[in-house]
């Protein structure tokens, strides 16, 4: 229920202010790659100008978030080191555990002490 309350006040609007966008923006804009020829480029690409506006958003945001995972890369090399060490840790309480409620061995008797014979004179 509260998903589709988000979807319909955050995501519904978005949509309708994208379509504007494209709406407004669809006149075609020629992209040139060939930065030594400006009349005949060796490589260029024709467009929608709001095509290009979102494909440039769209590499800005994986290139963004391919930076954060890396910069993160140390942050979870812990937190792997962390939850292996919590483990090792849970494991070894659980065998003090089991062993503090084993019952005790019985005692064995106790030997009688050993008798040292006398010096011989």
């Amino acid at each position: 229920m509260l998903r589709n309350i988000v979807i319909a006040i955050v995501v519904l609007p978005l949509v309708v202010i994208l379509v504007a966008f494209a709406v407004a923006n669809r006149q075609a804009v020629t992209v040139s790659f060939d930065p030594f020829s400006a009349t005949a480029p060796a490589y260029a690409v024709t467009l929608p100008l709001f095509a290009i506006i979102f494909i440039i958003l769209i590499l800005g945001v994986l290139v963004g978030g391919f930076a954060a995972w890396l910069r993160q890369g140390k942050w979870r090399r812990v937190a792997r080191r962390l939850d292996a060490d919590m483990h090792a840790l849970q494991d070894e309480l659980h065998a003090l555990r089991h062993r503090a409620s084993a019952p005790p061995h019985p005692a064995a008797e106790p030997k009688p002490p050993m008798a040292i014979p006398p010096p011989a004179a």
